[in-house]
């Protein structure tokens, strides 16, 4: 990674961590979960925002993802916690270890990933490796942004501004999307991330990142959980546990891993 790439990513981790900071999704996942403490594996688990609540409610917790800079955040919150492991990983491309009782995929993280791969097989495959990291009788808890109608969802022109603001290293600018286009039959949305700041010592630093995103329709989602064996148990279309429908605005599955033979 380039210095300029690395003052990218530093930037963007910050203000991820200024402007993610909802908690009605960790409230929700800490009510399905149950109060028993648990083996918690989540992938791409950036800089705790979920993985930390989960061991502060007593669950031993295991975090991964790719992005150093966000796991770089974990550190200064979680004084006192002996129950809870980050380290780097490529969700897609790593093994995730075995013998966990929930693994979370949230955040988005079904839609946000990043890989060299097919998009929808990179997916898939991370429907594997959570069928392979739990324990039998262990479930995956899956939460992402869904609508019935996908093509409304991604209807966008001109920049839409992500975040934007200054780092503690002084550099300040903007992320924002542009030339969003949604390929409803095939569920791809395409777009050009762009980063555009200025430096504390007044230089000016820009990229633009082709970009491309598998939309998975629910039927997708429910086939791909069943070829690795899980068994749907509950699923809610917001964080009130309403069911999923045309306004709910949420994807939100709890499966359980299948005992063999089952």
């Amino acid at each position: 990674m380039s210095n300029e790439e690395k003052i990218i990513a530093a930037w963007n981790a910050e203000m991820y961590e200024k402007y993610e900071t909802e908690t009605d999704d960790v409230d929700f996942l800490l009510s399905v979960i149950g109060s028993k403490p648990v083996r918690v594996l989540e992938a791409a688990c950036g800089g705790g925002r979920i993985l930390v609540p989960l061991a502060q409610a007593g669950h031993a917790v295991t975090g991964f993802d790719i992005d150093d800079c966000l796991l770089e955040k974990i550190g200064a919150k979680v004084e006192g916690l002996d129950n809870i492991v980050w380290y780097k990983a490529d969700a897609v491309e790593d093994a995730w270890g075995s013998g966990f009782d929930v693994v979370v995929l949230a955040g988005n993280i079904l839609f946000n990933i990043m890989s060299e791969t097919d998009y929808a097989q990179a997916q898939q495959q991370m429907i594997r490796r959570a069928a392979g990291a739990l324990a039998p009788g262990g479930h995956i808890y899956i939460d992402y942004q869904f609508s019935m109608h996908p093509g409304l969802l991604f209807r966008s022109s001109g920049e839409m501004v992500i975040w934007e603001g200054t780092d503690s290293e002084g550099n300040s600018g903007r992320m924002f999307l542009t030339e969003q286009s949604f390929e409803e039959s095939k569920g791809m949305l395409s777009f050009v991330r762009n980063f555009d700041l200025t430096l504390k010592d007044g230089r000016r630093l820009e990229r633009k990142i082709p970009s491309k995103k598998h939309y998975i329709q629910l039927e997708q989602l429910h086939d791909w959980l069943d070829s690795a064996g899980f068994a749907i148990e509950k699923e809610y279309g917001d964080y009130a546990g309403n069911p999923i429908g045309e306004t709910t605005g949420r994807a939100i599955l709890w499966a359980v891993k299948k005992s063999v033979g089952k």
